[in-house]
């Protein structure tokens, strides 16, 4: 089975996150939204509709003419039920929710043609109404449904719950069975690992140092490490290759991310690439108890999100000084270096340099030597697409996007 991801009109939803990704990249659970769809289908052909600044970046594909392809809606998550629906289409068929596409099933041909024009045509197809399927329609669901996506992603891997790697016999696992912990990891003297509330997922290589508390669900991906005494509270991903210390609930590091000190960071979501400076701390809960209303990303209003927890969305290769503080409800842009000793707003737009009560651009070229100089440290080039793709939002950083 071949796939084709597509995104639709909520494509900026998830802007400063989609502004280096495709959406299907957003990691949610232990996986992104494709690599799901992946093992749901048992699928190595994938491929994707790419906006012009990510190619070469990421992996278009290409489609063979010889099979029926799978077109899915880059927000849907494929549970059981979805899954069975896909299935069950016949070639030029199409599901629908109201005005929303989810999935459908195109000749190989026609499906070529669509990747090559870089826009699908689903007003040819046959279209089949349908109950709404799980998805995500905004920044809150993903740190709302990590949780039960660690605990699905772990059914679809097929994860036995064996324990590898290499584990202190001064090491307290609680509820051993949830416990999944893989080739090459190592969990220190001293860890408690409770997966009493939820599994624990330690992916291959990954470091637990002493001292550390999980208490699942919890996912800590492949290379990643857990500093000493660090305290990782349920519903929790950190992604690959991450550094993360002190205190952290409910939130999801995408990957190359470091939180290497103490300090707290609640309900948010972390793009790929970004440091936070010691005892940076985020605000997940008002004073008031009120619900957090955020900023949109395309025109500044504000919006209500009806949560009672949000704590800051961080665009890729954003960094704080030490002693950061940032608001309930901020959205981040890309590559911003926030050192303010007060609050800063709760919308940065990318490549902003955020001192005390003051923004100025972040010059392009000094921005893309740091992302060198980060990038070199865990043996990652920064190529020329990449530094394509940093102009691109770097032009268009003050203008809806």
């Amino acid at each position: 089975m071949q796939l084709c991801f597509f995104e639709d009109e909520k494509l900026t939803t998830f802007h400063p996150l989609t502004l280096t990704r495709p959406t299907d990249d957003l990691r949610i659970g232990i996986l992104t939204l494709s690599e799901k769809w992946k093992q749901a289908f048992d699928s190595a052909n994938i491929n994707r509709i790419l906006r012009s600044e990510l190619t070469g970046i990421f992996e278009e594909g290409e489609i063979s003419t010889d099979e029926n392809c799978i077109w899915i809606n880059s927000r849907y998550l494929p549970t059981e039920q979805l899954v069975t629906q896909i299935n069950n289409l016949n070639e030029g068929q199409y599901l629908t929710y109201g005005e929303t596409i989810i999935a459908a099933k195109v000749d190989g041909a026609t499906s070529g043609q669509w990747l090559e024009n870089g826009e699908p045509d689903f007003n040819t197809l046959f279209v089949l109404e349908s109950n709404d399927f799980l998805s995500v329609n905004n920044f809150w669901d993903l740190f709302q449904l990590n949780g039960q996506e660690i605990v699905r992603d772990i059914d679809l891997l097929g994860i036995n719950n064996t324990i590898s790697g290499t584990v202190s016999d001064h090491a307290v696992l609680e509820k051993k069975d949830s416990i999944y912990i893989q080739d090459g990891a190592t969990i220190e003297a001293g860890c408690v690992l409770n997966a009493s509330k939820g599994p624990i997922f330690i992916g291959k290589n990954a470091t637990i140092m002493s001292g550390s508390h999980i208490r699942g669900p919890v996912a800590i991906c492949e290379d990643a490490t857990i500093k000493m005494g660090a305290k990782i509270y349920g519903d929790t991903t950190v992604g690959p290759v991450c550094k993360v210390g002190g205190e952290v609930h409910n939130s999801i590091f995408h990957s190359y991310s470091n939180k290497g000190h103490d300090g707290f960071v609640g309900n948010s979501i972390i793009g790929q690439w970004c440091n936070l400076g010691a005892d940076t701390n985020t605000s997940n809960l008002k004073n008031n108890y009120s619900t957090v209303r955020i900023p949109d990303w395309t025109d500044g209003q504000e919006l209500e999100t009806n949560q009672q927890f949000f704590g800051t969305v961080m665009g890729d290769h954003s960094k704080t000084a030490i002693n950061t503080q940032l608001n309930t409800g901020t959205i981040c842009g890309v590559s911003c270096n926030i050192f303010s000793n007060d609050f800063p707003p709760k919308l940065i737009p990318s490549f902003s340099w955020v001192g005390s009560n003051v923004i100025q651009t972040y010059r392009l070229d000094k921005a893309l030597e740091a992302m060198e100089a980060m990038m070199a440290r865990r043996d990652v080039s920064l190529n020329e697409e990449y530094k394509r793709m940093m102009r691109a939002i770097f032009d268009t950083k003050n203008h809806p996007q």
